[in-house]
């Protein structure tokens, strides 16, 4: 059973400047929501309510989100605004969301590393705090179930590009059915030419505790960080890991362009203003 999830959001979020100067990139809204919410819920919607966000400089905005705004509650009740009121009240009762600060930016398997006391000896789910998977049932639920059956790691993939292959962490491996494969091979961003696939990490995780084992072996790897896909590949020959094509699309906010389209899309789905931001779509494509 997975109890705990562990949310990496130290990222310094370079490419978003200077949008992301003096708030974290994982509180950019998309429309009125802050796209680590969209991550906390889905965890909360996979049965998980206890959360390790790892946190790092510049990052309190985070934290602050998550807390009860007293002051603020105390207004809207005043007001008779119900609504905005229960909305702040959820928000900061989400779940039990604990943190820790990654002291220095050395890659991802560095920020995992710091989730071992936390987690202890259980296996776990790691959601990436910059990445909105939209599905109808979480994705993280989806790993769980997988995990469950073979109670072995498990990640989720999905297909991109043969040539944007170097900006992915990329796994080859068994097809055990159509969208589920045993992994053999995964390599961090290879060039084309080394790229075992074309099928990407894609942001979810379940891993067992001995992933802490493995990272506290791992060298620095590409740009001198702690890489978790090198961490996995000595995973891997201690245990079976496994890559399901999770259903779902998956909305990477670290880059801009990605984000301008989760924007439209997300706004296209919000009943309230659908119609009218179709209609001024197909206006300015005219």
């Amino acid at each position: 059973m997975i109890r705990k999830a562990v949310i990496p959001a130290a990222g310094l979020g370079t490419r978003f400047l200077p949008a992301t100067k003096a708030q974290p990139k994982e509180m950019l809204p998309i429309i009125d929501t802050p796209v680590i919410q969209y991550v906390v819920q889905e965890a909360i919607d996979s049965g998980i309510t206890d959360i390790l966000i790892i946190s790092g400089k510049g990052k309190r905005a985070v934290e602050d989100h998550f807390d009860r705004n007293w002051e603020l509650e105390r207004i809207l009740k005043e007001k008779e605004d119900e609504s905005w009121y229960l909305m702040l009240r959820q928000i900061g009762e989400m779940a039990d969301i604990h943190y820790i600060r990654q002291k220095e930016t050395k890659g991802l398997g560095d920020a995992i590393l710091h989730a071992k006391q936390h987690v202890g000896d259980e296996p776990f789910a790691i959601l990436l705090g910059d990445t909105i998977v939209d599905a109808t049932i979480p994705v993280t639920r989806q790993l769980m179930d997988i995990y469950d059956q073979y109670q072995q790691s498990v990640v989720s993939v999905e297909e991109v590009d043969q040539a944007k292959v170097s900006r992915y962490g990329i796994v080859g491996g068994a097809d055990l059915s159509e969208r589920l494969k045993k992994i053999d091979i995964m390599i961090e961003k290879p060039e084309i030419h080394e790229a075992p696939s074309n099928l990407a990490f894609a942001g979810r995780y379940i891993l067992t505790s001995e992933i802490f084992n493995a990272l506290e072996e791992t060298p620095l790897g590409k740009h001198n960080e702690l890489q978790l896909t090198d961490a996995m590949q000595i995973l891997l020959q201690r245990e079976s890991i496994y890559a399901l094509r999770a259903v779902g699309k998956r909305h990477d906010i670290g880059n801009k362009m990605d984000y301008l389209k989760t924007i439209v899309e997300f706004g296209l789905k919000r009943p309230e203003f659908a119609t009218e931001f179709k209609a001024f779509l197909k206006e300015i494509i005219k």
